[in-house]
């Protein structure tokens, strides 16, 4: 089992940025791929981000494109998603979440790969 726990959420205005982070305490994350994926208001849960285990490859939605980076540090267990130019419809509850690898990278767009969840992090964007 891997718990993961998110932090980094919070409110700002619309051309804002934030940092959410993904942490798994005690365990070594290396071993999986992380994504973040978001549930705005009234809307299914959509994937966002991911990372693959070494870091070497991303992969980003067309909406958030240029704006958000995901990078992730294994020597900290740690993955982080730098959100740019945030806009009001990036208004979201933002989960992180981590897949066993030897999948295609495609894969990790949908939230079926993914194995662990965290609890979620509040982003909201003001406008």
């Amino acid at each position: 089992q891997v718990q993961l726990e998110e932090s980094g959420g919070g409110l700002v205005q619309a051309g804002g940025s934030l940092r959410p982070s993904c942490a798994a305490p005690g365990r070594t994350f290396s071993a999986y791929a992380v994504g973040w994926l978001r549930r705005a208001p009234g809307k299914e849960r959509v994937f966002v981000a991911a990372v693959t285990w070494s870091g070497g490859s991303t992969y980003y939605a067309d909406s958030v494109k240029g704006r958000f980076t995901i990078s992730r540090d294994n020597a900290n267990n740690t993955v982080y998603l730098q959100m740019n130019s945030l806009k009001p419809e990036d208004t979201a509850v933002y989960y992180c979440a981590a897949a066993r690898t030897g999948y295609p990278g495609s894969s990790y767009r949908s939230e079926y790969r993914y194995d662990y969840w965290g609890q979620g992090t509040q982003v909201t964007v003001s406008s």
